[in-house]
């Protein structure tokens, strides 16, 4: 695609963790882009100075219409939401609000202003609990929390407004994100952040006492969990080809798995974090979690099919390193590293 008939693309939540990743991938491929965050917890620091940032809600039908306006808005790339599963059972109306309720306005803001492609930031937890070996895109859809049925509620509604409109769609479910930008510009900046990989470089470099193990007890090789992570960067590269698709094809919409295909224990990423930074990080032997699966890995065949992705990053040690480099810049940034 040319880059004079690039449309321009709306960000939500394109200050926080996958969504500024996905900014730099279409910036870096000469797309017109915006954000749109309410920086509840999204960074101001993580969206380039020559990217518009609107500080408002994807709950504000009347700043949306706004920004369609102003930045001639023809895509939509929805990352704004909540993601932590835990409190998703706790507060389990947080996230019917802020996942479903909330993308109901915004995909109704874009029928509205005939924004035609849309983006949505789905994940492996539709799944729920599913048995058996890598899970395809036609594995059972259950989810056993409130976030993975909000997200999966937003892919119905997708749906359904793809079928009486002129609106096509792409669902990405994502597995285990990790990582950071391979320059540094951006990476996962949550303070308290629960991702594995995140907490276990913070504890390389001091910043937590060690790493709980929760389950060591499961039907995996070393008895502990197993995950397929995958770099977010490559991840934000699908979503530049997911959208490039949509275009080439207005009327095709796609659910496609982003993973690698390939798994980690939770004993295996903390070797690898040790070997990485060449310390050995503490290890807390927890019980397990209710509702975490024993594996959850990926079949990426459908992505590969349909679109021409090939990672770059697909290495756990290239991973924990550009983890590594964000975390000790993000130590900088703060002032206190």
């Amino acid at each position: 695609m040319t880059e004079t008939l690039k449309p321009s693309v709306l960000v939500t939540g394109g200050a926080g963790y996958i969504g500024s990743h996905a900014v730099l991938a279409l910036k870096d491929a000469g797309w017109p882009v915006a954000v749109i965050d309410n920086l509840s917890t999204g960074f101001r620091f993580a969206v380039p100075e020559d990217v518009p940032l609107y500080e408002g809600d994807i709950e504000d039908s009347e700043l949306l219409a706004r920004i369609f306006a102003e930045q001639g808005t023809r895509a939509i790339m929805h990352f704004a939401g909540s993601i932590i599963v835990p409190e998703s059972v706790e507060d389990p109306l947080k996230y019917y609000h802020n996942n479903t309720v909330k993308s109901r306005a915004l995909i109704a803001a874009a029928v509205a202003a005939n924004v035609p492609h849309f983006i949505f930031s789905s994940t492996a937890a539709t799944y729920g609990i599913p048995t058996g070996g890598a899970v395809s895109e036609e594995t059972p859809k259950a989810p056993i929390n409130p976030y993975g049925s909000s997200k999966l509620m937003t892919e119905q509604m997708l749906a359904d407004t793809a079928l009486a409109h002129d609106l096509n769609y792409c669902a990405l479910r994502y597995f285990n994100v990790a990582g950071a930008d391979p320059r540094a510009r951006t990476g996962q900046s949550t303070a308290g952040a629960t991702h594995l990989i995140k907490v276990a470089v913070e504890a390389a470099l001091g910043k937590r006492a060690g790493v709980a193990v929760y389950g060591t007890d499961y039907d995996t090789p070393d008895g502990t969990g197993v995950r397929d992570y995958i770099h977010v960067s490559d991840l934000a590269e699908a979503h530049v080809l997911a959208l490039e698709a949509l275009i080439a094809q207005p009327e095709r919409s796609l659910t496609m798995n982003c993973g690698y295909g390939r798994g980690f224990s939770v004993l295996e990423v903390l070797d690898a974090v040790d070997r990485v930074t060449n310390r050995t990080i503490a290890r807390q032997i927890e019980g397990r979690r209710a509702g975490d699966p024993a594996s959850l890995i990926s079949d990426p065949a459908l992505l590969h099919a349909t679109l021409s992705w090939q990672p770059k990053h697909d290495n756990l040690d290239t991973i924990i390193a550009h983890a590594l480099a964000w975390e000790r810049k993000l130590s900088e940034l703060r002032g206190n590293g």
